[in-house]
């Protein structure tokens, strides 16, 4: 199986760490970002989208993030997937949430607005608007996440055991400490990131997002 994909990417980053910890063999092949390859043939004509990442398993190509996690996981029957219909609706209806409302308003809204310039409004007006919209939206999920999804007892977004919604939701998080935040108004958000940082493959998949953070580190933006 192929795996394009870029290491910075936030949709890149889960599916990365569920094949590395689950020992997937995968080959990886980069699609530059920072040269736009991924918009230019023949990656476009791959991926129609002109995004990352995408699978492709013997000539069988999927996109979307979310739908290459259950697909692996599914392909090596991982424990992480559950196949109880409650259970894995419950994985189901969390990456939804992350995907839907979190990531809308804290991933663009928030992160992308200020950090990335194809992103930002054309007026400081808009610019300052959707950042404040996306800071307050995005205070209001992770309260969700802290209080009801987590909470006490919780060690993982759908129990006790960690799935593939716990890959998918860190990577989102993570995303947010290259602007600065640290999610100390939540902290069982900040000890489900500690238990996730603790996997094993987690600082060799996380370490160019680790170096953009640090290169950006003294800048002021506007955080959770």
């Amino acid at each position: 199986m192929k795996l394009y994909y870029h290491p910075i990417s936030t949709t890149s980053r889960p599916v990365m760490l569920f094949a590395a910890e689950s020992h997937i063999p995968l080959e990886m092949k980069v699609v530059d970002l920072f040269t736009g390859e991924h918009v230019k043939p023949p990656y476009s004509a791959i991926n129609p989208n002109k995004l990352i990442p995408t699978l492709d398993d013997d000539g069988f190509v999927l996109t979307e993030n979310s739908a290459i996690l259950k697909y692996l996981a599914d392909k090596i029957d991982s424990p992480a997937y559950p196949k109880d219909l409650k259970k894995r609706a419950r994985v189901n209806e969390r990456m939804d949430w992350f995907n839907t409302q979190l990531s809308r308003d804290y991933c663009f809204g928030l992160v992308f607005a200020q950090l990335l310039p194809h992103h930002k409004r054309r007026s400081d007006e808009a610019q300052a608007g959707t950042v404040q919209w996306g800071q307050q939206q995005s205070k209001v999920w992770l309260q969700v996440l802290n209080d009801h999804t987590l909470g006490p007892g919780h060690n993982y977004v759908c129990g006790d055991a960690i799935t593939i919604a716990d890959y998918f939701g860190a990577g989102l998080l993570t995303l947010g400490e290259v602007i600065g935040c640290d999610f100390a108004a939540y902290p069982y958000v900040q000890g489900w990131l500690a238990r996730m940082k603790a996997l094993k493959s987690w600082k060799s998949v996380n370490a160019v997002l680790d170096g953009v953070t640090a290169s950006h580190m003294g800048e002021q933006f506007v955080t959770v």
